[in-house]
């Protein structure tokens, strides 16, 4: 018989690995509630069209493509953006504005796997629709910010950017759509020299070069000199003030630690102002990102809807925590087995189990029917922390014999201290 893997790019997640991923999502549930945003489920597959039509043609080159028995051409979500402007064009086209939706689940793309960068990956995704004001875009970062912040990550920082004060140089000198999204997808993969050979321009050259040297700490300082490179285009200037406005109100807000990067680009076309992404410094990847998109729900043939979103790697943000071993990770509940010396009091012992369950211990039972030391033996594999030997002589006392794995040491606890003696 064959042995089956995985397909590549895709992974099994077993035991902690898969709790880290429950824990993340659950801390991602909760901050949308704090947010008072609503959760939505959409299909993993959509139509080719749909997907295809703002994503950019690095992602739509790297979509799990194929036909139904129906002959319609579909593929596997790469994101979630597409799906939720669908949604907002139908379902929820009348529910008053401003729509705050929050989804979770796995997304799609045939990229080269490696380190936080998979086939086969989960995002959380935030998406703020029919509120144009920088306090929309605000409040996208601040959530992000909230999100690393109950994860327990450290020192993590913003990248902030504008995409407007690129497009508007490139409309400016006459540049067309097609070639402005192929100049920002070499930005984004700091190709800079491939994408300023895009540009005929010698002034609009000039003006990306000079975005591009533009490097400092002080959002303030950098924000006067895209101001004074700009000189000129007055739409730039335009989103050079909007960018102004969202990082006034962040910082105002909350302690937060960003730059503004005037350069950076993101890999999806849709994009139209405010940019952003999350790093910490043990990691080069973006644990998460978004941005300002206002002409994308009119381009699924809804109203014109202004909208700003993010999205978080699930994958990334575990990578993380394990990096930092963070706190958040460590193991807060107690394992426990519950052995029963012989059968005479195994009905016991599995009322003690379930009562311990009832007060939130996670608890295995010996269920092999196997001897003390082999149990024991097996408890010790699995990591567990405690081993409750419920005996004939002591269970007729009200008590049992509870062994700390971890310390080899045992005592014996009365049955109305068990639980606080684990606990503790």
């Amino acid at each position: 018989m064959p042995t089956f893997q995985t397909v590549r790019g895709m992974r099994d997640l077993v035991g902690k690995e898969a709790q880290t991923f429950t824990n993340i999502i659950t801390k991602a549930q909760e901050t949308a509630l704090l947010f008072g945003f609503k959760e939505v489920f959409t299909p993993h597959v959509e139509s080719l069209d749909l997907l295809s039509a703002k994503t950019g043609d690095e992602i739509r080159q790297r979509m799990f493509i194929f036909e139904d028995l129906g002959g319609r051409q579909v593929a596997l979500r790469p994101e979630f953006t597409a799906s939720i402007a669908r949604l907002t064009t139908s379902t929820l086209k009348n529910e008053p504005k401003p729509l705050k939706l929050f989804s979770v689940g796995t997304v799609y793309r045939y990229d080269e796997p490696q380190r936080g960068r998979y086939r086969e990956f989960w995002q959380s995704n935030f998406e703020l629709m029919g509120a144009d004001k920088p306090e929309a875009d605000t409040e996208i970062i601040l959530l992000t910010d909230k999100f690393m912040q109950v994860l327990g990550l450290q020192g993590y920082a913003f990248k902030i950017g504008h995409i407007g004060i690129i497009k508007s140089i490139l409309s400016q000198d006459g540049i067309d759509e097609k070639t402005q999204n192929a100049v920002l997808q070499r930005m984004d993969k700091k190709e800079y020299d491939l994408a300023l050979k895009l540009v005929n321009s010698e002034k609009c050259q000039n003006t990306l070069q000079g975005l591009i040297d533009l490097k400092g700490k002080d959002w303030r300082d950098t924000l006067e000199q895209i101001n004074a490179l700009v000189s000129g285009y007055e739409k730039a200037k335009d989103a050079t003030k909007n960018l102004a406005d969202v990082l006034t109100l962040v910082t105002s807000s909350s302690e937060i630690s960003l730059t503004a990067e005037p350069a950076f680009a993101r890999g999806l076309e849709y994009y139209t102002g405010m940019i952003f992404e999350v790093y910490i410094p043990q990691l080069e990847i973006a644990l998460g990102g978004g941005g300002r998109y206002n002409r994308l729900i009119e381009a699924f043939g809804g109203e014109s809807t202004p909208a700003v979103g993010c999205a978080h790697g699930v994958d990334r943000v575990a990578i993380a925590l394990q990096t930092q071993n963070a706190a958040y990770l460590a193991k807060v509940e107690r394992d426990v087995v519950v052995i029963p010396v012989n059968e005479s009091v195994k009905v016991d012992a599995l009322k003690i189990a379930q009562l311990l369950r009832s007060r939130g211990v996670s608890v295995e039972f010996e269920l092999m029917g196997r001897k003390m030391g082999k149990a024991l033996e097996d408890a010790d594999k699995r990591g567990l922390d405690y081993a409750v030997i419920v005996g004939e002589r002591e269970f007729k006392e009200g008590s049992v014999v509870v062994k700390d794995l971890k310390k080899r040491e045992q005592v014996t606890v009365l049955l109305s201290e068990l639980f606080e003696k684990i606990k503790s």
